[in-house]
């Protein structure tokens, strides 16, 4: 079904439960009942559903809202074994429902409850299909726990969810795979707050998303338990689980920032960590206050090729600050795209995934602008690069809102240069159309509009339009769906080379090869313009030098990424 816009209302942590039906009934209703649900079963099975979105649209589930997840993990301490784990969703039902359908597809259900009571479920597609005992009526809470395991080892054409590091995993769920480790309604315009529980060996140190709110030790093992103070979307949670240090330190305004890297590196990686304070700093001055609780950076010691921004705490590969041949410019660009979609992408989420030119092109333009005030590298120069390759990249990917649909077991290539740099050119465009007074009012206005919400491309352009104080729609219509791109307001010299032609990137589009060496350049999703298109899977290419690929910027990839009664049921393949 078509998405709509949500209401976010503050609710009560333990509201009150609708009164359930009375359990005694007479022998006839009971009979008259007993026929309505077979004849129900017979006529209408289990199916998968979705919530109808135009790049993924069996992801996510009608009929609730979440408000609350509770995961509950327990680590061997082999990152090849599947974790145990509870997983307790709260919920509102927003019409009246015979089943919930959930999003699980990675994992071996072995119980379900509704409210406590057993419920039966099967698994349908990348659905985990549960039937309560009774069923549920339109603006009820309810309280789903599944009891599962989670396998951190990916099954065939199954990317993203568990990352496997040198010593233990974290977590890549963009952008449909949050359901590959726990059952949820895996789509981004249903938000909830989250308390995350794992259990390790007590030589493994435990970081989530939120802030910490215990740590118990039992007999070999320590539970670590965090807590969001925001709601969030799944496909930006994190787990970290390995040998780790946590370093902390204060950022603006006492804020608390806490970072976690591999013990044996802590004092190698300090000169890159102690830059972050200044970093969140930049961005208030541009587009106000932190949106959250916390932050923090975690340097996974793994080879993925890409960078994640999940909430309060983002996913960096350790070798980008390590490896000698990334320039420092080219590093801190990297953590700024990170943080700066701590607000767009994360506080401010897209309500569909048509909308991601929102989170990527605001994080393409926020490192842009930094490497200009901090490393005098020209906006103007980039995105001259971008423009002459605009046309290209909509002939390939699409135009920044309305990119093609995913290849065949390749979903993260949605991300795609038309997302990036593509979507960064449209700023650009819409500062010189409105000036560069108006454009800072909006960003600001847009993050405190929208904050711990979704929004969608139609609220962007309305908000413009009511800054710049005139109808911005036409603007707006030929720069973010048009096969073409439009002349460059201010910039009527600016040329973008037809589709077919040569057009300064570097790259073929739609191979991820240079044009040059014919190797593979870039993974699938990239914050370098031109350096990425093929829609490869994370880890499949090579991260991409800055300078060499036209307008050059940061690199940022997401990627490595059941059924009836009480009998345990296998959901999706094995690993």
């Amino acid at each position: 079904m078509p998405l709509s816009p949500r209401t976010q209302t503050p609710r009560a942590a333990h509201p009150p439960r609708r009164a359930r039906p009375l359990r005694r009934r007479t022998a006839a209703a009971l009979l008259a009942s007993a026929v309505s649900v077979a004849l129900l079963a017979a006529t209408a099975p289990p199916t998968a559903l979705g919530l109808g979105d135009r790049l993924f649209p069996t992801l996510g589930n009608p009929g609730y809202d979440v408000t609350a997840y509770h995961l509950d993990f327990t680590y061997s301490g082999d990152n090849r074994k599947p974790l145990a784990a509870v997983t307790t969703i709260d919920a509102w039902t927003t019409t009246d429902l015979d089943r919930i359908n959930l999003d699980f597809a990675h994992g071996t259900v072995e119980s379900v409850e509704v409210d406590g009571e057993p419920a039966a479920f099967t698994g349908v597609g990348e659905d985990l299909v549960v039937t309560p005992e009774e069923p549920l009526t339109a603006g009820s809470w309810t309280r789903i726990t599944v009891r599962h395991t989670s396998d951190p080892v990916s099954a065939d054409h199954q990317d993203g969810g568990w990352v496997r590091t040198a010593d233990g995993l974290a977590m890549a769920n963009q952008a449909d795979a949050a359901h590959l480790v726990f059952p949820c309604n895996d789509h981004p315009s249903d938000k909830a707050r989250f308390t995350i529980r794992v259990t390790a060996p007590d030589d493994y140190t435990v970081v989530a998303n939120g802030l910490p709110t215990g740590r118990h030790r039992n007999a070999g093992t320590t539970t670590w338990t965090y807590r969001t103070k925001h709601p969030m979307a799944t496909e930006l949670a994190q787990v970290s689980i390995g040998r780790s240090s946590v370093l902390h330190r204060e950022g603006p305004g006492g804020l608390p920032v806490r970072d976690v890297v591999p013990a044996k590196d802590r004092d190698v990686l300090e000169p890159w960590l102690a830059k972050t304070p200044d970093q969140i700093a930049w961005m208030e001055s541009k587009v106000g206050p932190y949106p959250f609780e916390t932050y923090g950076l975690l340097m996974a010691q793994a080879s993925t090729g890409f960078e994640l921004e999940t909430q309060t705490l983002s996913l960096f590969e350790k070798d980008l600050f390590t490896e000698p041949g990334y320039p420092k410019w080219y590093v801190e660009s990297v953590m700024v795209h990170e943080l700066s979609h701590q607000w767009f992408g994360d506080s401010v989420s897209p309500r569909s995934w048509s909308d991601v030119w929102l989170n990527e092109g605001h994080a393409t333009w926020y490192e842009t602008l930094y490497a200009q005030e901090k490393a005098d590298r020209p906006m103007e120069t980039r995105m001259k690069a971008a423009y002459g390759a605009s046309d290209t990249w909509r002939a390939a990917g699409g135009p920044p809102a309305r990119p093609k649909a995913p290849a065949p077991g390749q979903k993260i290539s949605i991300f795609r240069p038309s997302v990036y740099d593509g979507a960064s050119l449209v700023l650009y465009a819409l500062r010189q159309e409105i000036g560069h007074r108006a454009f800072d009012r909006l960003e600001r206005a847009w993050v405190e509009r929208h904050r711990d919400s979704t929004a969608t491309t139609a609220d962007f352009v309305r908000l413009a339009s009511d800054i710049a104080g005139r109808d911005l729609g036409g603007f707006f219509d030929v720069w973010l769906y048009g096969a073409k791109t439009p002349p460059m307001p201010g910039h009527p010299d600016w040329k973008s080379t037809a589709p077919g032609k040569p057009a300064g990137t570097g790259t073929r589009e739609g191979t991820g090869k240079s044009a040059a060496t014919g190797k593979p350049v870039g993974t699938g999703k990239s914050a370098v313009s031109g350096s990425a298109g093929s829609g490869k899977q994370a880890g499949a290419g090579t991260r991409v030098m800055p300078g060499t690929h036209g307008a050059s910027g940061p690199h940022e990839a997401s990627g490595p990424r059941g059924a009836s009664g009480k009998s345990p049921v296998t959901v999706g393949g094995a690993g």
